[in-house]
């Protein structure tokens, strides 16, 4: 199995993320956040066709788009219910349903804590995983609407995959990331790994996708031993101005 993925930047931080069907040339776009520079991509891409809108949760960064999408190319928008507090959606997703795209499954997996709806898709097939704001490269997303226990219980999750799965998160955050990481793990290690994202940044180079396995190693909030200390850390990254 195969699957194409196609990965830039959208408004101020968002990435937009297109994905192919290598069997069938089914497209989807993870999440609308900027439905103008998607065509564009879309455009760029020579695919000729947007099939899918999977929308991981409500916020207007992640759904602005789908009504000129589905206007424009007569897309399927497929999300959790929540998204309707924001834009249209067709098919309602929860944990535990799959999606088709083309001849890629992708299971439906519920990650509470940013907001209480979101949900990410993974194909387990193709080691590829789509997340939204749910696990960014060494963060994790802000606690809108969950609480602590939510969201470390929705991170051990995605962290039974297997450590091969490519993290796609929604934003490039990952250099305040790496310096809050810096601030609880000065090893060897993370000083390496933060270094190599500061160049890449410096670089014009994104940080996305990251992997499962450099994140349990690295990433401070699946590193915390508890949902004690997990909480402690995101209370910390809050007011982090490092």
């Amino acid at each position: 199995m195969t699957m194409d993925i196609r990965l830039f930047p959208c408004l101020s931080d968002n990435y937009g993320l297109l994905v192919r069907d290598g069997a069938t040339g089914t497209v989807a776009v993870i999440d609308t956040p900027d439905a103008d520079r998607i065509q564009a991509e879309l455009a760029a891409s020579g695919w000729g066709r947007l099939d899918l809108i999977l929308n991981t949760h409500w916020h207007p960064d992640h759904t602005g788009g789908n009504a000129v999408l589905k206007a424009t190319t007569g897309c399927e928008i497929v999300g959790p219910e929540e998204v309707r507090r924001a834009a249209p959606l067709d098919r309602v997703v929860v944990g535990g349903d799959t999606v088709q795209l083309g001849a890629t499954t992708l299971e439906v997996t519920d990650a509470p804590g940013h907001t209480l709806g979101h949900v990410v898709y993974r194909s387990a097939a193709d080691h590829e995983a789509f997340v939204g704001d749910v696990l960014f490269a060494l963060g994790c997303g802000r606690l809108f609407e969950g609480t602590p226990e939510q969201m470390w219980a929705s991170l051990q999750t995605l962290a039974a995959w297997p450590d091969q799965t490519r993290i796609w998160c929604a934003h490039e955050y990952t250099a305040s990331n790496a310096r809050f990481a810096l601030s609880l793990n000065d090893s060897a290690q993370m000083q390496a790994h933060a270094q190599a994202i500061f160049d890449a940044r410096a670089r014009g180079e994104p940080t996305v996708p990251t992997t499962l396995g450099v994140e349990k190693r690295l990433n401070p909030f699946l590193t915390a031993r508890d949902a004690a200390q997990f909480a402690a850390r995101r209370a910390a990254k809050d007011g982090f101005t490092g």
